[in-house]
């Protein structure tokens, strides 16, 4: 049995104690604050009650296994999981409205012919298969393997040339300033194939809710709206807290030991390999091997300025070009009056002028420098859970309005007046889709990048996104094992990246590691 020490109570770390706990090691986890959870959070009023984080889960099949794996009890014996259907709305400017159904490609198909006229689905179906191959040619280097030495081959972009008859459209969109190929981007993709640009936006939507700049990010990134497409959204009951909760407990029924308003301060070294972790206190605890869950960036400060990189590696993988992710703004919404029998449970408000948006987030193109967070008119998505855990009662609605933005910089988020001149932006966006909006509310609630930042440690607030294959590796993640042996890293900072289901996978890769060894491939 060996001594396991646990920076972080994230979903990541939580996953691997669990199933670290369950092949008889001895877990402790160290918390520097109050909860566990991470990012995925709780605020609580007057019996209303609002995720911090995701509200919506794909992949369930990451927690599914997760459960299995740890105890008698399956996942949908512990929480209360359903469909959400239609899986979303999605409103544009000119006033057009889709509504897709889950995991429905026909479904899909013929609603967005009826929106965007004959062909569109078709159109649309033509990129979702071509996403599928990329899907099918990087899951399980992506999604369940550890990053290999070898990373680099991911570099390359598995999304497939256009059908036969539109190869040549790629000849001239993606040639470089010196002739050569130049790899598509996922705004590319979507101009050329999609033809219509509210079926670009409607794809592009898929990226910026990732924090992910669609000019820039590889055309690898179609997986995301094909996975939504494929396996479903999901909501849990009570909210995706709920799922953090059960997690938690699965830990505790394992016996693993949390340590809440701990600090760690220090990784401790000792004949070449992690030996344990020093605490706020000067105490020193003990370990045969770390699971560091914190944004790799923290590492450094714990290993006594050094980098956690495995040696060898000239380049380490990380997130999009620029200074990082983006974060996002969310608005909390207590309503008078109950929830409408129609309402859809997440829909997109998209903005009027999709580039001003992208500009003003993530910079011009190429320059990674966010220009201003606040933009006239943001995409906004607007969820209206059909849940009575979340309300006070039948008379009262619990809504959820979040927007992605540029994290510290651009905008001064202490401010609070800047803070709620954003959220009343979003408020008009939302008013959209919720008749007399304004007119409901009892209270409001803003959480800020700068909310995110003090819960997380993260420097600006910054959210992870997925990880994605081509742009050189650029959208890759720190691979779970360092160049020091006994320490590796879990959670959405590190591979296979940011989003419930992602995380989930780093916990069980960093549990293979330590109980198969350093050489351990995946699963089969």
């Amino acid at each position: 049995m060996a001594r396991i020490a646990v920076i972080g109570a994230g979903m990541g770390a939580m996953a691997a104690a669990a199933r670290l706990a369950v092949a008889g090691h001895r877990v402790v986890v160290y918390e520097r604050g109050r909860t566990h959870g991470g990012g995925v959070g709780l605020f609580e009023r007057d019996g209303f009650r609002f995720d911090t984080g995701p509200g919506l889960l794909r992949l369930p099949a990451v927690y599914r296994d997760l459960f299995v794996k740890t105890g008698k009890e399956s996942l949908e014996q512990t929480v209360r999981l359903t469909q959400v259907d239609p899986a979303g709305r999605h409103l544009f400017a000119d006033g057009t409205e889709v509504l897709l159904p889950n995991a429905s490609r026909a479904g899909v198909l013929q609603a967005l012919d009826g929106a965007f006229g004959a062909g569109a689905g078709e159109r649309w179906s033509d990129l979702v298969n071509r996403a599928r191959e990329a899907w099918d040619a990087t899951r399980r280097p992506l999604l369940e393997e550890p990053l290999r030495t070898d990373w680099r081959v991911l570099g390359s972009d598995p999304y497939p040339a256009a059908a036969p008859e539109r190869r040549g459209w790629f000849g001239g969109l993606f040639a470089r300033g010196d002739g050569r190929p130049q790899a598509p981007t996922l705004a590319g993709v979507a101009r050329r194939e999609l033809a219509d640009p509210r079926a670009a936006a409607l794809l592009e939507s898929h990226a910026l809710a990732h924090g992910l700049d669609p000019r820039a990010a590889p055309a690898s990134a179609t997986v995301l709206p094909y996975l939504e497409q494929t396996f479903g959204t999901w909501y849990v009951g009570g909210g995706m807290r709920a799922l953090a909760d059960a997690l938690y407990e699965r830990c505790g029924k394992r016996k693993v030991e949390f340590r809440f308003e701990t600090e760690v301060t220090g990784i401790v070294e000792k004949d070449g390999r992690a030996a344990g972790v020093e605490l706020a206190d000067g105490t020193v605890a003990e370990a045969d091997a770390v699971v560091a869950g914190v944004a790799p960036a923290l590492l450094p400060a714990l290993l006594g300025g050094q980098e956690p990189w495995r040696e060898g590696e000239d380049v380490t993988p990380g997130p999009g070009p620029g200074s990082g992710p983006p974060s996002r703004l969310t608005v909390f919404l207590a309503l008078r009056g109950g929830r409408p029998d129609d309402a859809v449970h997440r829909t997109v408000v998209h903005t009027p002028d999709r580039e001003a948006e992208l500009t003003a987030v993530f910079g011009e193109v190429g320059d990674g420098g966010g220009l201003s967070a606040l933009t006239p008119r943001p995409t906004v998505t607007v969820l209206r859970p059909d849940d009575p855990e979340i309300r006070p009662g039948d008379g009262h609605e619990a809504v959820t309005l979040s927007a992605v933005v540029a994290p510290h910089g651009p905008v001064d988020w202490a401010d609070r007046e800047t803070a709620e001149e954003a959220a009343e932006r979003l408020i008009t966006a939302a008013g959209a889709t919720i008749p007399g909006l304004r007119d409901r509310i009892i209270w409001r609630a803003v959480r800020t990048p700068r909310d995110i930042a003090a819960d997380t440690g993260v420097a600006g607030g910054s959210v992870p996104g997925p990880a994605l294959a081509g742009a050189e590796g650029r959208y890759l993640h720190p691979a779970n094992l360092t160049r020091l042996p006994g320490l590796h890293l879990a959670g959405g900072w590190s591979h296979p990246g940011g989003g419930l289901a992602h995380a989930g996978m780093s916990g069980a890769l960093v549990a293979g590691l330590i109980v198969e060894g350093r050489d351990w491939r995946g699963s089969q």
